[in-house]
């Protein structure tokens, strides 16, 4: 079995557990690449809907790992037990439906020695959220498939120190590391609000303003992100 970059990079952020839970599984790709990689010994690939989670069931048992990959029906960890697990991943969904997953299961997040997390959209969002909230993320990754990025995280159970607004926007580690696909998506992110400020400039009124204020902010930041590369 041949994982996407973007589950490649997934599980490469998951530690050596005994158990570890996959929310929104699909076909099952992350357990079944963790257990036979060796990472994980056991298994709970959950999804909240039947069909997805069939297809998961037939592509476990087409490896053998019946007896070491449990599915179950679940809504985020609903169906999951505080401290049943050392590790969740929740991987392509939405800023917005992760930080649900995460608020709705915090019982369970809490228990756990880590999480990796890979929001599709409003990662800033998602950032801050974990801020708040006494998570610490302790490792970040991004690659680029297929033209699209996809931003990574392994959170643990901690007090995070102070962020800057691009820090936020784009990853404290990713800026800290330089990141290579980072400072390609910064260079994409220029680029594209550059036009749209060029567009605004001929354009008046009290909603152009506004907007042209918001692009400005955003092309601080991006600037800001950028010079760690100079």
């Amino acid at each position: 079995m041949e994982l996407s970059k973007r589950l490649t990079a997934v599980t490469a952020l998951v530690g050596n557990c005994e158990k570890m839970a996959d929310v929104g599984t699909d076909h099952g790709y992350i357990p079944i690449h963790l257990l036979r990689s060796g990472i994980c010994e056991y298994a709970i690939a959950m999804d909240v809907n039947a069909g997805p989670l069939q297809r998961a069931k037939d592509h476990i048992a087409s490896y053998g790992l019946d007896n070491q990959i449990e599915t179950r029906l679940s809504d985020g960890v609903r169906a999951l037990h505080v401290g049943e697990c050392e590790t969740v991943v929740v991987a392509g969904m939405g800023g917005p439906l992760t930080i649900k997953i995460l608020e709705e299961g915090e019982k369970v997040f809490r228990e756990l020695k880590e999480f990796v997390l890979q929001p599709q959209s409003e990662i800033e969002k998602v950032r801050r959220y974990l801020h708040e909230n006494t998570y610490n993320i302790v490792e970040e990754n991004m690659v680029l498939e297929d033209g699209k990025f996809y931003p990574m995280m392994r959170v643990v159970n901690a007090q995070a120190g102070p962020y800057s607004k691009a820090e936020f926007c784009f990853g404290k580690i990713l800026l800290e590391k330089q990141h290579s696909v980072l400072k390609l998506f910064l260079e994409r992110e220029l680029y594209k609000k550059e036009k749209i400020k060029d567009s605004l400039d001929s354009m008046e009124g009290a909603r152009i303003e506004v907007r042209m204020a918001e692009i400005e902010s955003e092309l601080d930041c991006i600037k800001e992100a950028l010079s760690v590369y100079q």
